[in-house]
């Protein structure tokens, strides 16, 4: 059964989508740590990240480093962290969460945003892509 993310490489279901390529994906997490808060997938499925392929798993932190310096430029932070969790959908992805203090890197508090605002993020850091 393909996951939730699957489904949203799919076009099945609906994301705020900042960047993609062939291999990989950028959207805004709906339940953000903090503003600009973002998932980057392969868009190939598999489970867990380190059971991707080198030449993926390579790839996958470029995609990511390109969208977390865009992101930088964006949300006003200190800096852009990077979080690999793994246990929320059987997935590879990344999160890159802007920071100012260390508990937005906690997954305990979350901001909540509109829908507007979401769509106004995505525009503004792919002015930056």
């Amino acid at each position: 059964m393909s996951t939730l993310f699957t489904k949203i490489v799919n076009g099945e279901i609906p994301a705020y989508k900042i960047t993609e390529d062939d291999n990989f994906l950028a959207f805004l997490d709906v339940n953000p740590n903090a503003k600009g808060h973002t998932l980057c997938i392969p868009k190939k499925e598999t489970n867990k990240i380190f059971d991707i392929e080198n030449q993926e798993y390579l790839g996958l932190m470029q995609f990511a480093k390109k969208v977390a310096v865009a992101l930088e430029k964006t949300i006003p932070c200190k800096r852009i962290g990077m979080a690999v969790i793994g246990l929320e959908v059987p997935h590879a992805h990344v999160h890159l969460i802007p920071l100012n203090e260390m508990d937005e890197m906690r997954f305990q508090n979350k901001v909540k945003l509109e829908k507007e605002e979401f769509e106004a993020l995505v525009k503004s850091i792919q002015t930056h892509l």
